[in-house]
């Protein structure tokens, strides 16, 4: 059965942001994961962006870099990931719109793949500087 929506709090702005405290924590982390969840289980890109990660973020911990290069380092392949989600989650919606062709919708579709281009090559220059710099 599914869950009616609360009334909201006096000055809330949707009735789905009635929760507060350690309950909206927790509600956050289940939709977080539940994210998480959908984008791997859907999104080929995040596959393979989460492989990469896996394979990067231990390596950086390993190789000869301050400790200010290593968090340059993974922050470099976290950030793709989080421009991963956001790419994937706008594309999600604007097909949830409609999927008729647009060129609002192809704007909007271009101008995420391009944050995940330039997030893709931000990783081997933060990489190379921290490196070789």
């Amino acid at each position: 059965m599914a869950e009616q929506p609360t009334e909201p709090r006096p000055g809330a702005e949707s009735p789905h942001k009635g929760r507060s405290g350690l309950r909206r924590i927790v509600n956050a982390f289940g939709y977080s994961m539940s994210g998480l969840a959908a984008a791997y289980r859907n999104e080929a890109a995040f596959r393979q962006e989460v492989l990469l990660a896996a394979v990067l973020v231990p390596l950086a911990l390993f190789l000869p870099a301050s400790g200010a290069g290593r968090a340059l380092m993974v922050g470099s392949v976290m950030l793709l990931l989080v421009v991963e989600l956001l790419n994937s989650a706008v594309e999600a919606t604007v097909d949830r719109v409609s999927l008729d062709d647009h060129s609002l919708a192809k704007r909007a579709k271009d101008i995420g793949s391009a944050a995940v281009m330039i997030a893709l090559v931000n990783v081997p220059i933060t990489w190379a500087l921290v490196l070789l710099g």
